[in-house]
């Protein structure tokens, strides 16, 4: 009797400590230390949440740039790659389709190294950041849908530039805020 006793007042602190008074402290810290992360990274406009910097999503008209692909179709409830390995048929066909998109989206000429980061999906399938270089293959045709001029796009991608985490020189640009700022150029 004594051992189930005991048992059950394990239970009971155990689940306050680590279901409950933990968890509160882990989200007072987050949101002192990361108050912007923790909330989701959300943007809004007048008033109105447009998406998260922390989450990519789809945008496949000619006047917006384009992400990374999604192999979760941006559905951020089901966070996942793939899970195709490098030899496998399956995923060679999806980026080889994927190159060849980007190149006729982009009027490239078909032997045009396209970056990695425009047609393999992320570890997590929602991934907002491209590489500049992703970024400056669209300039043209972002432009075009756009009527603007090419060196007003760069600029905006200029400004929008920053260097990816952990020391790497690879400079990225997240593609909401990219998309965010090419619509309130003329506003």
């Amino acid at each position: 009797m004594k051992t189930i006793k005991n048992a059950v007042m394990m239970f009971v602190v155990l689940t306050v400590l680590l279901g409950i008074i933990y968890p509160l402290a882990v989200t007072a810290v987050s949101q002192v230390a990361f108050p912007n992360q923790a909330n989701g990274g959300l943007i809004t406009e007048n008033g109105t949440v447009v998406g998260s910097q922390l989450i990519g999503q789809n945008f496949s008209s000619p006047q917006y740039f384009h992400g990374r692909p999604s192999a979760i179709d941006y559905n951020s409830s089901s966070s996942s790659g793939s899970n195709l390995g490098p030899t496998n048929q399956k995923l060679i066909d999806q980026v080889q389709q994927r190159v060849n998109q980007v190149r006729q989206e982009n009027s490239l000429a078909s032997n045009a190294s396209v970056p990695s980061d425009l047609v393999m999906t992320s570890a997590s399938g929602l991934e907002p950041y491209i590489s500049v270089d992703s970024a400056l293959i669209q300039v043209p045709r972002v432009a075009k849908a756009r009527g603007i001029s090419e060196a007003e796009v760069v600029k905006l991608v200029d400004q929008y530039k920053q260097t990816s985490m952990f020391g790497s020189d690879v400079s990225i640009v997240n593609v909401l805020k990219l998309n965010l700022a090419l619509d309130n150029l003329k506003k």
